[in-house]
């Protein structure tokens, strides 16, 4: 009887820690969904700084343009009634902010928020002053000057009496009132506000106190900024715009050459050929839970705790060399645990993690990166209807968006442009989807490495995006059996990102 055991115990204690290394990491990423529940959305930032920059180009004088140019121009980048819309935009974020807040507001005071729902709550509270100091500069621009002071009183009441909020607050009253401001005012207000509130706000101090000088100058640095940001408004708002037009001609072209050539058509290239997979679904198991998500959630977070503390000195350059310090260390213990796990069934049988600088891999990853652009589009709108600005964020977009340090933005490009979509597609398209045609259909292979590829990203209002855009990668890798195409896709769908993230932040101040 031992001798019929012995053999089979170093599999079972395998099973059973691969058991709890999964009870483990389903806890820790159940806790993280479910702390992203009323966490808000990046989405609601994103949309304040594109308005932001709407309203600093309102003071275009159209440059070289002739007047009738100049209106179209003006029409098709910032609308009608850019005020007005602004306005709109500023109310539905602080209605989001309001709701977070009400929300959570009888959960901790009942059981002790964890750190990461405690720093969202600080944030929305935080913005709401921001909101509320902003939306009454844009009331009190349009003449509606008791809204105005309902605003900056809201924010008085949330603040202690004399700090810096307090005081612009105060102070923005005092201005629209006509009432005497103390000296420092438009020091406080530069330090305070910013982009056109800023200027909004010093142009009401500088006709008050009849500042002709500094009035002058100022006006001639708005329509300076203006002139550079309308090629800001025309990037972040057009291009997205040819990109998802360029996006549904390639839909329609991939459409219609499927049904014409039917098993000819490039949809249909490989599309029923999986992968000769020689390792179980244990394997599997084993590579994903254990050595992705077991070694990013818990051990690598343990080793890497050390350094957070030294950066931290070098301010947000810090910050970023540690968001690539863990994403190096996390991708090294995944390659790691996978390069073990698969070692005993080396040579690998054909196509398994194929690179190839040959072949169509420029034109599926270009491709596949238009195609997804207008598929986004459309289920992002549908997911904001969803989670109503709720639901979490990446927490890395927002430090990007308020990063202005040139070698931080940097190495935050390098890791999500680079260090991500050259590891994340070795390991999902690249190993997990394959994988899983041993027991799936191409199709559910693709559909279910790409809702993994979505929980892995631990944010409820990403997964279906994320799902999307799993998807079509999966697809991409499929037809052109080439990693290079979908690490291509990837990378172009992090970078535009992150440079559209750079150019709001940067139009901001």
């Amino acid at each position: 009887m031992d001798s019929n055991i012995a053999p089979q115990l170093p599999l079972t204690l395998r099973r059973v820690t691969l058991f709890v290394i999964t009870l483990v990491v389903g806890i820790v990423m159940g806790s993280s969904l479910i702390a992203s529940w009323n966490e808000p959305q990046v989405a609601s930032r994103l949309e304040l700084y594109q308005t932001d920059l709407l309203l600093r180009t309102t003071a275009w004088d159209g440059g070289n343009l002739s007047d009738e140019q100049a209106m179209l121009v003006r029409q098709n980048l910032l609308g009608d009634q850019p005020l007005q819309d602004a306005q709109k935009t500023y109310d539905s974020v602080r209605t989001t902010a309001l709701k977070t807040i009400a929300d959570n507001t009888a959960e901790t005071a009942t059981v002790a928020p964890s750190p990461r729902l405690q720093a969202a709550l600080t944030e929305q509270a935080e913005l709401l002053d921001l909101l509320d100091l902003r939306l009454g500069i844009l009331n009190a621009e349009q003449g509606d000057i008791a809204a105005a002071q309902a605003n900056w009183e809201a924010v008085k009441a949330r603040q202690a009496r004399g700090d810096d909020l307090w005081r612009t607050a105060d102070t923005l009253n005092l201005l629209w009132q006509g009432d005497a401001v103390p000296a420092d005012s438009a020091a406080l207000l530069q330090s305070t506000l910013q982009g056109w509130f800023r200027d909004r706000a010093l142009t009401e101090l500088y006709n008050r106190t009849a500042a002709a000088e500094a009035l002058a100058q100022l006006e001639q640095t708005e329509t300076t900024t203006a002139q550079s940001l309308v090629v800001t408004l025309a990037a972040v708002g057009v291009v997205p715009v040819i990109g998802t037009v360029l996006g549904i001609g390639v839909l329609i072209f991939a459409g219609i050459q499927r049904l014409l050539k039917g098993a000819d058509s490039l949809l249909a290239q490989n599309r029923d050929q999986g992968w000769e997979t020689p390792w179980s679904v244990e394997t599997v198991w084993l590579v994903v839970v254990g050595g992705f998500l077991f070694m990013g959630q818990l051990i690598v977070p343990l080793l890497i705790m050390p350094l957070r503390s030294p950066l931290a000195a070098f301010g947000i350059r810090g910050q970023a060399l540690f968001a690539l310090a863990y994403y190096l260390m996390m991708s090294a213990g995944a390659i790691a645990v996978l390069f073990f796990a698969i070692r005993s069934y080396r040579p690998l049988p054909k196509d398994w993690f194929r690179i190839n600088l040959k072949g169509g891999w420029l034109l599926w990853g270009l491709g596949g990166y238009l195609a997804a652009l207008p598929l986004m589009l459309t289920v992002s709108l549908l997911n904001q209807q969803i989670w109503q600005g709720q639901g979490g964020s990446n927490p890395l977009l927002q430090t990007v968006l308020e990063a202005q340090d040139p070698w931080a933005l940097a190495i935050f490009f390098a890791t999500a442009s680079l260090a991500a979509p050259l590891f994340e597609e070795f390991l999902f398209r690249g190993f997990l989807l394959p994988s899983l045609t041993r027991y799936l259909p191409v199709w559910g292979a693709i559909l279910v490495s790409s809702l993994v590829f979505a929980i892995a990203h631990l944010s409820l209002s990403e997964m279906l995006p994320l799902t999307v855009l799993g998807m079509v990668l999966g697809i991409v890798y499929t037809r052109s059996r080439n990693l290079l195409a979908p690490m291509l896709l990837h990378s172009a769908w992090n970078s535009i990102t992150m440079l559209g993230l750079f150019l709001l932040g940067s139009s901001a101040n």
